[in-house]
């Protein structure tokens, strides 16, 4: 008998190998972990079952056609639409995004098969396998598989050793991983992300419909069974860490073993209903905990989350609160007026927004992504309805209720302390699961199917059983959390909040306590949602355990964060919204499906607008005060004159004299040589960050066989004027060429191709490759570095992140010896080096410039650079003051340079 549970849990576990190696895939590729990755399986399934039943297409062909062409091409559609955006934005938007597909896709599929007339489908639909039909089984060692288990397992085996071969034997596979480890710097080596991006998802996306095909004989095509079969595969790619997609596959394999395994010898656990169901969630917590602690930021601190800037700013305070006011005059208004019908749809949604309110404590101001709120909600009402059976007083029961929400949310915190950022979404995923599969299914806790009951709050002049009552309630209720927040905010304990949240190290080095906020932060949200949830239960006059499901905390948060989920404001507009819109669909007669579609449209928002609807309104609004002040002002861009008492441009430069050479040894004599064309030029340019203008007219030029230093003091924008010239900065005016053709428009990798390469400040390295994989995605063959630099030789199987800081510095410009650019930008090469690897450095440059490369050199320390450069150029606050021959600098122009005297 256990051979067969072994045999058959092979067999599902190929399943979750499959859908697990497509979520590493994608995430090891691009960073983002995508939710809607079963929804995709289901989207396959579908179209598998129409391609075969209604076009008649054999088995074979619709699974090729479903899992190799469809699903492809999907996941390319959703990286242009979507995923192109959400991998520049932070993690909450990316978790919203592909929350928001994990619930439109599947809603998108089945419309299109109510509006194209094709056989319809729910959850009891069970399709075939590709295989024979109906399945031919046989005997293994004893054990009964059929056909479709053969072909599952075969399937998976050979999907998963063609994705690692792929990953890591071919330059796509190189460039993905390189891609992800530092994006910015791939794109700087001449990779094209934005194309691998897309492979990636493609690649992801034919997995997922490969499972989702795989596994319709067994789920049939029922949606959430998906959405359940992607959490399930989620504890294999947790187990392979999110990289090893041959960790992956053993643990999806693993997993499906040991869930037989409890399901067919764990008979004393029948006991605790839900308990053997539950395996991959605890599994999935388990392995979140003790495999996947954050090491690179912890719980949280997301620094591209940083709070987007308050357009509002300069508006006067009433006009802020004027579209609040009256939005809560006219919902009072019509509260008092309206019909109590649609009086109790709008007290629905201010229930909602009560518990959305504590995604604003939780991830608005902690940015902490919480998937468990809607299990705090039900834990209080749980609570609540149990203390009240039990004779307690209903206001009495609403305090244990709350407070054992409290209680609760400071347990769930303990993970929070030891991980970040979409693990720890995960990690409460699972808590929420877990709740609701083995606690909330405890009869002595839920009552079971009957749930509790629980009378109206009374007042004495009137009770909720009036919805224009818990619509005043409920406002008071939310306007006191809204006061808390704002005082939290302001207060030094939310300062510290805040700390913690963006530098954690800072903060503790500061005496701030990290575990202390984040653990206040997750059980006053936790006692917000628990408020909500009692609220919800007293409202409706009874709680069950399936009333608020954990999944509901997957729609919440997406809806809250699609409003805003950094102000109450988003809360509020978030709950009106999620009764609002099914109501107005039921209404028009609009299948419910269309509103599913339109979340997921929200979620293609975030992509381009991820800090919600609200920050893009004052957005949007600044920017016409803007436009409006800059037609009023008419006034051009200002380029202040340079400032140096002997101004020389770069155009006007002369070469290097005799005089030069003997003051700059290892420059070469070029007295008698002809002075060749800019090969490089920055003409005019105008650049920055934001609304921030860094370089204000920059004019520089760089000659083939030339080294031009550029000095300056810290924020004189030497580094902004390196990014331009690599295209990782847009130009706001101005133009930038090389060799005569205006490359200002070239993206960065285009730029790296045509052969200007930048080695940015710090180390240029991808720490998560090994030193041969560093040097391959540059050169195709990287002996000629080994023969120069045989100390990269020795360690060319060590990741690069484990060097020395000067060993990942020579790897850096190691591969520009072999295959010499036409131009090389160097953003502070000696930054934090020894003395004797700078030189080694510099020796490398001086070899370069022999073989007639372009090298723009930015250094803060004047010595080294002026050692070895022909020519000199100072910047100061985005202005280059003076430019000429190295012969003519002098201490006064250092002083001038540096220290703005003249």
């Amino acid at each position: 008998m256990i051979l067969g549970y072994l045999l058959s849990g092979l067999v599902t576990g190929a399943i979750f190998a499959v859908m697990g190696s497509g979520l590493t895939l994608s995430y090891a590729a691009t960073g983002v972990f995508n939710f809607a990755h079963g929804a995709v399986g289901f989207l396959a399934a579908l179209v598998f079952y129409q391609l075969n039943l209604a076009a008649g297409l054999p088995a074979w062909l619709a699974g090729l056609l479903a899992a190799g062409v469809f699903a492809p091409a999907l996941g390319y559609l959703l990286h242009l639409a979507m995923f192109r955006g959400l991998a520049q934005a932070g993690e909450t938007a990316q978790i919203v995004g592909t929350i928001g597909l994990t619930i439109a896709l599947p809603a998108l599929g089945l419309l299109v098969v109510d509006l194209l007339g094709l056989p319809s489908v729910d959850g009891t639909t069970l399709p075939r396998g590709l295989g024979p039909h109906p399945a031919l089984g046989f005997e293994v060692l004893g054990a009964r598989l059929d056909t479709d288990q053969l072909i599952t397992f075969c399937f998976s085996a050979v999907a998963a050793l063609g994705l690692w071969a792929f990953m890591r034997h071919t330059p796509y596979g190189l460039r993905m991983r390189a891609s992800v480890d530092r994006r910015r710097l791939a794109t700087l080596r001449g990779i094209d992300v934005d194309g691998t991006s897309a492979l990636a998802w493609m690649l992801g996306s034919g997995l997922a419909g490969l499972a989702g095909v795989l596994a319709v004989p067994v789920l049939g095509l029922d949606a959430t069974a998906y959405t359940v079969l992607l959490f399930a595969s989620a504890t294999a790619a947790v187990f392979g860490r999110l990289r090893s997609i041959p960790w992956t596959f053993a643990a999806g394999l693993a997993l499906g073993v040991v869930q037989n395994l409890v399901a067919g010898y764990t008979d004393f656990l029948q006991e605790i209903t839900g308990l053997r169901t539950a395996v991959p969630v605890i599994l999935l917590f388990a392995g979140l905990v003790l495999l996947n602690r954050s090491r690179e930021r912890v719980a949280g601190s997301a620094a591209e989350d940083a709070p987007p800037p308050d357009h509002l700013a300069g508006v006067p305070l009433w006009r802020r609160r004027l579209p609040w006011v009256a939005g809560l005059a006219a919902l009072l208004g019509f509260t008092f007026a309206g019909s109590e019908y649609y009086v109790g749809l709008a007290a629905q949604g201010l229930v909602l927004a009560l518990i959305f309110c504590s995604f604003v404590v939780v991830t608005g101001i902690g940015g902490m992504v919480n998937l468990a709120q809607a299990a705090f909600a039900s834990m209080a009402a749980l609570t609540c309805g149990w203390a009240f059976s039990a004779g307690w007083p209903l206001f009495a029961a609403i305090v244990v209720g709350v407070l054992a929400a409290g209680a609760v949310g400071m347990l769930v915190a303990l993970p929070a302390l030891r991980l970040g950022g979409r693990v720890l979404t995960l990690a409460t995923l699972a808590l929420a699961l877990l709740a609701d599969q083995v606690l909330f299914q405890v009869d002595a806790f839920s009552n079971g199917t009957i749930g509790w009951a629980l009378p109206a709050l009374g007042f004495g002049f009137a009770d909720t059983s009036d919805p224009r009552v818990r619509v005043v309630l409920l406002l008071a209720l939310i306007g006191l959390v809204g006061l808390l927040v704002r005082n939290l905010e302001r207060s030094a304990s939310g300062r510290a909040i805040l700390a913690v949240r963006s530098a954690p190290a800072a903060a503790t080095t500061s005496g701030l306590s990290g575990p202390r906020a984040k653990i206040v932060l997750f059980a006053l949200a936790s006692a917000i949602a628990g408020l909500g949830g009692v609220l919800f239960a007293v409202s409706k006059g009874s709680i069950t355990a399936t009333d608020l499901p954990a999944f509901s905390g997957f729609v919440w948060l997406a809806v809250v964060v699609l409003q805003g989920v950094r102000r109450i404001g988003g809360a509020v507009l978030g709950g009106l919204v999620a009764v609002a819109v099914p109501e107005l669909l039921a209404t028009w007669g609009v299948s419910a499906q269309v509103g599913a579609i339109l979340f997921g449209a929200g979620g293609m928002i975030l992509a381009k607008h991820p800090d919600g609807v609200l920050a893009q309104l004052a957005e949007s609004r600044h920017r016409r005060r803007q436009a409006r002040a800059t037609s009023a002002t008419a006034l051009p861009v200002s380029v202040s004159p340079r400032v140096s008492a002997a101004p020389v441009s770069p155009a006007a430069s002369v070469a290097p004299s005799a005089s030069a050479v003997s003051a700059a040894p290892g420059a070469p004599n070029a007295s008698a040589a002809p002075v060749p064309e800019a090969l490089f030029r920055l003409d005019g340019v105008v650049a920055g960050y934001a609304d921030c203008t860094v370089l204000r007219g920059v004019d520089l030029d760089v000659r083939p066989g030339e080294v031009v230093a550029l000095l300056g003091a810290n924020g004189a924008g030497k580094s902004t004027t390196c990014a331009v010239a690599a295209g990782d900065r847009p130009v706001s005016a101005g133009r930038v060429l090389l060799d005569g053709v205006d490359v200002t428009a070239w993206p960065a990798h285009r730029r790296a191709r045509a052969g200007v390469l930048l080695a940015p400040e710090g180390r240029g390295v991808f720490p998560g490759l090994t030193v041969e994989e560093n040097l391959r995605t540059w050169l195709a063959e990287p002996d000629a570095v080994y023969e120069r630099m045989p100390q990269l030789a020795a360690r060319r199987t060590v990741l690069a992140g484990a060097l020395s800081g000067g060993e990942q510095q020579l790897l850096t410009l190691a591969p520009a010896l072999a295959r010499p650019p036409r131009v090389l930008i160097a953003d502070e090469p000696s930054l934090g080096l020894a003395p004797l690897v700078v030189r080694q450095v510099f020796e490398v440059f001086a070899e370069l410039r022999e073989r007639g490369v372009a090298l723009l050199l930015v250094e803060e320390k004047a010595t080294e650079a002026l050692a070895i450069a022909d020519r000199v150029a100072f910047m100061r606050l985005g202005h280059v003051l003076w430019a000429g021959p190295r012969a003519e600098v002098d201490g006064d122009r250092l002083t001038s340079a540096y220290l703005g005297v003249t």
